[in-house]
């Protein structure tokens, strides 16, 4: 078997990359961002409400941003071939399933939106990467500035994830 090696995308290549993923995320917080009051209702745990709302002020943050970033590029976001971000959003683990015990569902919130910022997480630090390389310098920024809340967050519900499951 050939060890191929990937080839450089050229700079139009590289945008049309940067653009592609870009959406994928920003119609996902957009989707969020119209949706997160619902799971605030469904948190049984006062500090899971407040860290909802943390996190969905984030998303509110991380939009304007990103709008910010289409301004700098010069381009307009489209949600052509967003569906598997959106899908996801949607899904939401089947969390309108209720549970006997309130912990169950906190904790399905919980491993929810963790694993909605993980896919933060990972498109960001590769779309920084792309934007070095387009030497986007105030996108380069936003992003990271994006992907700072994003670790904080998932730090935050990791937090609230051993306030369930620490021995009393």
């Amino acid at each position: 078997m050939d060890n191929l090696k990937a080839e450089a995308l050229d700079t139009s290549l590289l945008k049309e990359v940067f653009i592609h993923n870009l959406n994928r995320i920003y119609f996902g917080k957009r989707y969020l961002d119209n949706n997160l009051a619902h799971l605030i209702k469904q948190a049984s745990f006062t500090a899971l409400q407040q860290a909802i709302q943390e996190f969905w002020d984030d998303v509110k943050k991380q939009i304007t941003r990103m709008d910010e970033i289409y301004k700098l590029i010069d381009e307009t976001p489209s949600d052509k071939n967003c569906n598997p971000i959106k899908s996801i959003v949607r899904d939401e683990f089947c969390l309108d399933e209720k549970h006997a015990m309130s912990m169950l569902g906190d904790m399905d919130l919980i491993m929810y939106l963790q694993l909605l910022e993980h896919i933060n997480i990972t498109s960001c630090r590769m779309l920084i990467m792309v934007a070095k390389l387009l030497k986007y310098d105030g996108a380069q920024q936003l992003l990271t500035e994006c992907f700072d809340e994003s670790i904080d967050n998932d730090q935050l519900f990791m937090l609230i994830s051993k306030e369930y499951l620490t021995e009393n």
